[in-house]
């Protein structure tokens, strides 16, 4: 992990968060019909750059999809005014421990998708977000279902370099180079064995779910669900104690984050098979392949 950091998401309660200065960073996703995604990136990026804050957010006919950093105080400043907008009201965020060190720079753009998975044409959205998307799950309900079916299945919605850090135990991982990857592994029908078991779908925070849900049930998985919040939601409710396992790959300087101490650590070294966290682009830092490597592995590649 960069700079030998652990941290750990967490919910704060109002009166906490005013009451410390701290570096912040804050996730969230709305899936909401758009009729001017530019006025809406413009206004983005003036209200953070207003505030001095990093970050990634991409505005798409579809919504808004944004990871974004700083001070506390502006910070929160930042979610009361993206609040302001009626269509934005309910986002639900979630806190984590970095700030806007943790990003190069402020990124704001549109695209056709806030996912992108390559396939804005199959998705629909209303103003209660993704139509035809699977069944929400809280991580207590999640517990619930494997509890009452033996045959559940945990569908990782994430790109292999994710899961070969941290996953959910016994999930399935497919072998995704990028999102847009899993249509194509849908589509070659290898996992049509599991279209008449309940599958649960996961991601980093929910967003990934909500997409590849709607895409699943479109091509006749009958039974599917999608865990709400994602890994960051189960995280903050049962931090290593439940299903997950490792560490929580984030798109920001960090990395690698944990929910707590002495997890278990199931990623391995590609070079020396040794256990790591530590992802980084190999064998150079100017390398564009992302690889899980030790810290010692790493430096010799560098030497």
């Amino acid at each position: 992990m960069p700079d030998g950091r652990r941290q750990m998401f967490t919910r704060m309660s109002p009166r906490t968060l005013a009451s410390v200065s701290t570096p912040k960073i804050v996730l969230f996703y709305v899936f909401t019909p758009l009729a001017d995604p530019e006025a809406i990136r413009l206004w983005q990026h003036a209200l953070c750059e207003s505030l001095g804050l990093r970050g990634r957010i991409i505005v798409a006919p579809h919504g808004i999809n944004a990871t974004v950093g700083g001070d506390i105080r502006p910070v929160k400043r930042y979610v009361k005014a993206t609040r302001s907008y009626p269509a934005f009201a309910g986002m639900d965020v979630t806190w984590s421990d970095g700030g806007g060190d943790d990003f190069p720079r402020l990124s704001v753009r549109t695209r056709p998708e806030i996912v992108s998975f390559g396939r804005p044409d199959e998705i629909s959205v209303d103003e209660r977000g993704v139509v035809d998307g699977g069944n929400r799950l809280q991580p207590t309900q999640l517990h619930e279902l494997m509890a009452d079916r033996d045959d559940v299945v945990l569908f990782d919605g994430r790109n292999a370099i994710e899961s070969a850090v941290g996953r959910m135990r016994g999930a399935v991982r497919p072998d995704a180079t990028t999102t847009a990857d899993f249509v194509d592994i849908l589509d070659s029908g290898r996992y049509d064995h599991l279209k008449d078991r309940p599958v649960v779908t996961y991601c980093t925070g929910g967003v990934r779910c909500e997409v590849l849900s709607a895409l699943m049930t479109a091509r006749g998985f009958r039974d599917v669900y999608q865990l709400d919040g994602g890994i960051v939601r189960y995280g903050e409710q049962f931090g290593d104690r439940g299903l997950w396992e490792g560490a929580l790959y984030v798109f920001d300087g960090r990395m690698t984050t944990r929910f707590g101490e002495g997890g278990a650590t199931v990623g391995r070294c590609r070079v020396c098979a040794s256990p790591t966290d530590n992802v980084a682009n190999f064998p150079d830092e100017l390398g564009r392949e992302l690889a899980v490597v030790c810290a010692d592995c790493l430096a010799r590649a560098a030497s």
